[in-house]
C-alpha cells in the first residue's frame, strides 16, 4: 500500500457537512468517494495527503485509513492491528501515540483499545527494525483506533492541529465560529465573488475572511503545517508541489465587495487582527454597529450570519431583539438571499416568513438549523441582470 499503490485516505467532517466535503475532494480530482456520517473517504496517492490537507475548507482532518475489521475481543485488535504493514509508514524513530473511541462496541474501555493497538505496533515495529526500544523523538504519527458497532476502522492522522486552526486568528471572542463550519456556510449559499456578502453579527470575522479566501482561491492550510511533513513516505519535493500549485491558482485580482458588522468594539478590533493576519485586511470592510442599522450595499448580495445565541452570548430578549432588527434589515434588501445559522426556533417569525430551505447543522455540540432564504429569481435573477448589463445593446 505504501509508497507505491493507491492509498485509502479518510477526510472527517462535522455533523451535517459531509456532502460539502465530498464536493470539496471531487473539486481537488479526486473521484472514488464514499460518503458516511462524518466522514467521506476517497482514494489518492501521496500528492492526495498534501492537497487534501492544503485545501479542504470544511473538513477536520485527513487520516490514512489503514485497515478496518470486525474485533469483538482484545486478541481480535491485537492481531488486526499486528499485521499492518507499521514500517512501511513509521519509522524507527518516529513518535507515535494512540487516541480511541468506543461506540456501541463490546470492546468498550477506550484506554484498554489503546494499549493493545500501541502493542501490537511496537511488536510489528520490533520486527522490523529489530530493537527493543522506541526513542519517540522524530516525526509525529498518531495512530487512532475508532470502534463502532465492534468494527475497528484503524488511521494514521496527517493533520495534526485540526483544520480550522488556519493561523490567521490569534485572539479570539467569546463564542467563535469554527473556521471550517465558516467556510461551509459560505459554500452551501453558492454565493460567487462577483456578488456582495455581509456579515452583520461578524464577530471575530470569521465568515468575512473565510469567504475572501473562497473568492481569491486561497488555500486555507497555506500558513500552517502538517503532522505529515515530517513522514518519509510523503516527502518535502511533494509539499512544495502542492503550495506552488496552490499560490499559482491564487486570484487576488478579483474585486471583492465583503463586509460585516458587530455591536461589539472588542469583536471588531478581533476581526481587523484576524483580516491583516490572513493578508485580507484591504478585502474585508469592518465597522462596530448594531445590526438595526446595517445598510449592505449592492444588488444579488447575500447575507451570512450566525446570531448571537442565548446560552452563550447575553440573554435570550437580547437575542429576539437582534433577530427581530436583522428581519428588519432583510425586508429593505429585496434582491438578496439571507442564510442564518442559529438554534433559535424563532427566525422564521422574525423573518416574517418560512425558510425556502432548513439544513440541521452543529456549531460544536449546538444543534442549529441554517435556515436559508433565497431572492426572487435568487442567484439565476443575478446572472439574468448581469447578462443584461453585459449585452452589447444595453445602456
Amino acid at each position: 500500500m505504501a509508497g507505491h499503490g493507491p492509498i485509502e485516505l479518510i477526510a472527517t467532517t462535522p455533523m451535517g457537512l459531509e456532502a460539502v466535503v465530498a464536493r470539496e475532494v471531487r473539486e481537488l480530482g479526486y473521484e472514488h468517494v464514499t460518503v458516511e456520517n462524518g466522514r467521506v473517504t476517497f482514494t489518492g496517492d501521496a500528492l492526495a495527503i498534501c492537497r487534501a490537507n492544503l485545501w479542504l475548507r470544511s473538513a477536520d482532518r485527513v487520516l490514512i485509513k489503514m485497515a478496518q475489521f470486525k474485533a469483538t475481543t482484545f486478541d481480535d485488535l491485537f492481531e488486526g492491528v499486528k499485521a499492518l504493514p507499521w514500517a512501511d509508514w513509521i519509522p524507527e524513530d518516529a513518535e507515535f501515540p494512540v487516541e480511541g473511541r468506543s461506540h456501541k462496541s463490546q470492546l468498550s474501555s477506550v484506554p484498554a483499545c489503546q494499549g493493545i493497538v500501541k502493542k501490537a505496533v511496537v511488536e510489528k515495529l520490533k520486527l522490523a527494525y529489530g530493537t527493543e526500544w522506541f526513542r519517540e523523538t522524530g516525526g509525529r504519527f498518531v495512530i487512532e483506533v475508532a470502534l463502532l458497532n465492534d468494527i475497528a476502522t484503524i488511521t494514521l492522522d496527517t493533520t495534526g492541529p485540526g483544520l480550522h486552526k488556519r493561523g490567521y486568528r490569534k485572539l479570539v471572542t467569546e463564542a467563535p465560529l469554527k473556521e471550517t463550519m465558516a467556510a461551509a456556510l459560505v459554500q452551501l449559499s453558492r454565493w460567487q465573488p462577483e456578488r456582495p456578502l455581509y456579515d452583520p453579527f461578524c464577530g471575530s470575522g470569521t465568515i468575512l475572511i473565510e469567504a475572501a479566501m473562497i473568492g481569491w482561491n486561497l488555500a486555507p492550510g497555506l500558513r500552517r503545517r502538517f503532522n505529515a511533513e515530517a513522514w518519509p513516505l510523503v516527502p518535502e519535493a511533494l509539499w512544495e508541489q502542492a503550495r506552488e500549485e496552490a499560490y499559482d491558482l491564487v486570484r487576488d485580482d478579483v474585486p471583492l465587495q465583503i463586509a460585516g458588522s458587530d455591536i461589539d468594539p472588542d469583536a471588531i478590533d478581533v476581526a481587523l487582527a484576524a483580516a491583516k493576519a490572513a493578508g485580507l485586511a484591504n478585502e474585508v470592510s469592518l465597522q462596530v454597529l448594531p445590526v438595526g442599522k446595517a445598510r449592505p450595499l449592492g444588488d444579488y448580495g447575500c447575507i451570512i450570519t450566525n446570531p448571537p445565541y442565548g446560552e452563550r452570548l447575553g440573554e435570550a430578549k437580547e437575542v429576539e431583539r437582534a433577530l427581530r432588527q436583522l428581519g428588519e434589515v432583510y425586508l429593505h434588501l429585496p434582491t438578496w438571499s439571507s442564510f442564518i445559522l442559529s438554534p433559535s426556533k424563532q427566525v422564521e417569525h422574525y423573518m416574517s416568513r418560512p425558510a425556502d430551505k432548513r439544513r440541521k447543522l452543529f456549531n460544536g455540540r449546538i444543534e442549529c438549523a441554517l435556515y436559508q432564504y433565497f431572492a426572487p429569481g435568487g442567484l439565476y435573477g443575478w446572472r439574468k441582470d448581469k447578462e443584461q448589463q453585459e449585452s452589447p445593446g444595453s445602456k
